[in-house]
């Protein structure tokens, strides 16, 4: 019994977006993201242009956006390390517990970030119970926006791991290769994207968070005080234009950092083709 002939390419149909799942996708997000943005970029105006440089070079901004910038890059590369780190074992290794291992990874996702930052007091704040006292410390910020951000560079690098072809690992090997040469030479370039994606993606989160940072932080004005803090701050004083100008000037670090992202994506990506 001959086999049915299967679609040629002239009748297989694809399906497209329609206008009406354009439309409402676009309202969706006008609604969510585009009129929150607009708003509160025009209330960071209120008082014109002069009263938005005024606002986001004020000592005290100046103070928090600098402590809020240093320590997200620095949690981001400590991401990379151990986030790339986390995802090899998950991947390449196997051992007891694996399962649990793996699903621990998004409990930051799942816990309200004020609970991280009530147990990250309870353990390394006053009366700690392993005597490590780093609250109201640049140490505590990090460790705390490290624990929100976790699972950004393992969720990324993860995948891309396990698509990795481990015959040019062995074929590497077989040559005489070593351990270093082969991990530097093939496994991270093929995960370099992967990595930049969740360092980028952490970077991001942390400079905007607040609930993780808010107990063991600190707020102190120019030391321990980040961004987030210092807008709530404002808007206690009751000052919303400088609280907007500082939010501006976040959102505005957070889209370069993603535009950068995209842009190195699709170069990676156009050079994946071309290789290919």
């Amino acid at each position: 019994m001959d086999t049915p002939p299967g679609p040629t390419r002239r009748g297989r149909r694809r399906i497209g977006a329609t206008p009406l799942g354009v439309g409402v996708a676009g309202l969706w997000l006008s609604v969510i993201v585009l009129l929150p943005l607009a708003a509160i970029t025009a209330k960071s105006f209120d008082d014109g242009w002069s009263g938005f440089v005024d606002a986001i070079t004020a000592e005290a901004a100046v103070g928090a956006i600098r402590v809020t910038v240093l320590v997200s890059i620095v949690v981001a590369v400590i991401n990379v390390v151990m986030g790339t780190v986390i995802a090899w074992v998950l991947v390449r290794d196997d051992f007891p517990g694996k399962g649990v291992v793996n699903a621990l990874i998004d409990l930051p996702f799942a816990l309200p970030t004020i609970v991280a930052s009530l147990v990250l007091l309870s353990l390394y704040g006053p009366n700690s119970p392993i005597d490590i006292q780093i609250n109201a410390t640049k140490p505590a910020l990090v460790v705390a926006l490290a624990f929100v951000t976790l699972p950004f560079v393992v969720r990324q690098v993860q995948p891309v791991l396990i698509e990795v072809d481990r015959e040019v690992e062995e074929a590497a090997a077989s040559l005489g290769a070593s351990n270093w040469t082969i991990w530097w030479r093939i496994i991270v370039p093929s995960l370099a994207p992967a990595i930049l994606t969740g360092a980028g993606l952490a970077f991001t989160r942390a400079i905007g968070e607040f609930g993780s940072v808010v107990l063991i932080g600190g707020n102190v004005p120019n030391d321990t005080q980040v961004a987030s803090q210092y807008i709530q701050q404002q808007l206690e004083v009751d000052a919303p234009v400088d609280a907007s100008a500082v939010s501006v000037v976040l959102l505005l670090i957070a889209f370069v950092v993603l535009l950068v992202l995209r842009l190195v994506g699709r170069r990676a990506a156009r050079r994946e083709g071309d290789d290919s």
